[in-house]
């Protein structure tokens, strides 16, 4: 494969403030520009002039306004070019990877899947390796690969822990790398998505916001002051401690009551399995559970109640503007969505803010999509600068 050195430039504080702004929010005028990073107007020209030389900003015309012929400095608005650069987002599940091509601006524009079939890390490396040329083949010049894992992952390079895979220290980034030529990050699959949402999505240009995922498990995410607050118990047991019944029904592994025992889709299915007798898929019980089907209904309200207590737990005690709920057992909403929003406010204060919460149905592409954020935020940001 070949790389794009050029691609990743050595951008200044001040040139990285700007690249950030107008990624971020633009198209910007200068004059906003200026306003919003407190940059006098030769100061903003001395620090935009790099980043349109080399392609990253670009002048585009004001919407709705007549083509003008203007003296002095060109007055259009700045906005980057986001098909300037493309990116590669792996999302690595137990018998999957799932892989996206995107934008600078993340945008998807191709996908590309295929089976896992060990997970022998160099066996692992080789696949992503192949898939990135396959995904280069009809993309060319990727600018760098971003990964994500369900795991402990540290230095944004080395899975430390990550028990679907049974990985243990296995230094990724390293491994793919070697294979590429590309920079690669690796990053837990939550934090890269509550990253993508937070730059791109349900989160841009808020202090205060959460992201909360239910599927295979339940993931959580903290953004202060527009920034991700990293954690290092980050996937590693999370819904498995925070109890919501003590009286609530058992996993296989033994925990009671946990947001994991009443709400991950494994547990749903075990519940619904353990009375009936029948296996059955998680979009039939919410269909079965619809229809009034007595069991499925039961432990779908279950669910749905303790979607509601953690929900106002965390409006409780972070107050944020927003709250996204994702992941693949966001159908829950749709079946019990009443049931969630009346055990929020029963456990609300009557005079609180209502909890702004947004839901959207992910699938595996959109957690690759956060991995391939990874990488934009190194482009623009610079590895060392990462959190």
């Amino acid at each position: 494969m070949t790389t794009v050195a050029a691609s990743w430039l050595p951008l200044s504080p001040g040139e990285r403030s700007v690249a950030i702004e107008v990624l971020v929010n633009g198209p910007l005028s200068r004059t906003e520009l200026a306003r919003r990073l407190g940059l006098s107007a030769g100061s903003l020209t001395r620090l935009t002039k790099p980043l349109i030389e080399s392609g990253l900003l670009v002048e585009v015309a004001e919407a709705g306004a007549p083509p003008e012929v203007r003296q002095g400095r060109p007055s259009q608005p700045l906005d980057v070019v986001a098909e300037s650069r493309s990116f590669i987002g792996f999302k690595i599940t137990e018998d999957m990877v799932y892989g996206v091509v995107t934008t600078l601006r993340s945008d998807i524009v191709a996908r590309h899947d295929r089976p896992l079939t060990t997970h022998d890390p160099g066996e692992v490396a080789d696949l992503l390796a192949e898939m990135a040329d396959e995904l280069a083949a009809a993309h060319p010049g990727p600018a760098g690969i971003g990964i994500g894992v369900g795991g402990l992952v540290e230095g944004r390079s080395v899975v430390a822990e990550s028990l679907f895979l049974c990985w243990n220290d296995v230094p990724l980034a390293d491994l793919v790398e070697e294979r590429t030529g590309l920079p690669v990050v690796v990053e837990n699959d939550v934090a890269a998505l509550v990253e993508a949402e937070t730059w791109f999505g349900a989160g841009r240009g808020l202090d205060r916001f959460v992201v909360l995922t239910i599927g295979a498990g339940i993931g959580y995410g903290l953004v202060l002051g527009g920034r991700r607050v990293p954690n290092a118990e980050e996937d590693r047991g999370f819904g498995r401690h925070w109890i919501i019944d003590p009286h609530g029904p058992l996993t296989p592994t033994g925990e009671r009551g946990s947001a994991v025992s009443l709400l991950a889709i494994p547990n749903i299915r075990y519940q619904v399995a353990a009375a009936t007798g029948r296996d059955l898929a998680y979009e039939e019980i919410l269909d079965r559970a619809a229809a009034g089907e007595p069991m499925p209904a039961r432990v779908v309200d279950e669910a749905a109640r303790a979607l509601g207590v953690l929900l106002a737990q965390i409006s409780n005690f972070v107050m944020p503007q927003k709250i996204l709920l994702a992941g693949e057992g966001v159908g829950l909403m749709d079946v019990a969505g009443d049931t969630v929003r009346r055990t929020i406010d029963a456990r609300r204060h009557p005079r609180a803010t209502p909890v702004d919460l947004e839901t959207k149905v992910s699938d595996f592409h959109d957690w690759a999509r956060g991995a391939a954020v990874l990488a934009i935020q190194v482009l623009v940001l610079g590895a060392a600068e990462i959190i």
